[in-house]
């Protein structure tokens, strides 16, 4: 019998190799096109996809010179909005604040992309709904089906749901694949990580 390590290592490599790869150069060419422009890039996230927003920050600025944000990163405004305004405005309320416009985009990080109807993630839904009045890029990497980030997306990176019993994990852990594909594409990097300018 095989281990669950090998089990997991394989529907990793699995659900990479199912990846539409010309979604992933539309993503690329899109948000080299946003911050070619002079846009902003706002990177959503919840939970463990939170996590992922804040480190793509990093990234997109550091090696893309893009200027990029993540609402989640200032737990101050973040906890203040909830309190006072409630989950599901966060997102949208703190894009109001940052004048999100035509030039600007969104990027979703999520696994299941937003839903009303299950009231799961509303608050990426009603941050989307804003971005396209607002005529903003929408862009996603995200699980399951899409949800409304599929929907309403520019370009949307669907993860796979390979194996059901694991769709967060996998889903979250390519997500980071991705993100790190992006920022090391030649039409985004501009600048050298440390370790490959180490001698």
């Amino acid at each position: 019998m095989g281990s669950f390590s090998s089990a997991f290592l394989g529907e990793s490599r699995a659900i990479l190799e199912r990846l539409d790869v010309d979604v992933l150069e539309s993503l690329a060419r899109g948000l080299a096109a946003v911050r070619d422009a002079g846009g902003r890039l706002f990177i959503l996230g919840v939970g463990g996809s939170s996590g992922h927003a804040g480190h793509a920050v990093n990234d997109f600025r550091k090696l893309c010179r893009f200027e990029a944000y993540a609402p989640t990163d200032n737990v101050s405004e973040l906890t203040a909005r909830v309190n006072d305004e409630g989950w599901d405005t966060c997102f949208v309320e703190w894009l109001c604040g940052s004048r999100l416009g035509p030039r600007d985009a969104v990027l979703v990080l999520s696994v299941g992309g937003g839903n009303r109807e299950k009231n799961v993630s509303v608050n990426i839904v009603r941050a989307l709904e804003l971005a396209s009045g607002r005529g903003a890029s929408i862009f996603g990497i995200v699980g399951r089906d899409g949800g409304f980030t599929l929907k309403v997306a520019q370009v949307c990176a669907v993860i796979p749901p390979f194996s059901p019993e694991r769709v967060t994990p996998h889903t979250e852990g390519i997500c980071s694949v991705i993100l790190h594909l992006l920022v090391s594409h030649p039409a985004l990097q501009s600048g050298t990580a440390k370790w490959e300018s180490v001698k």
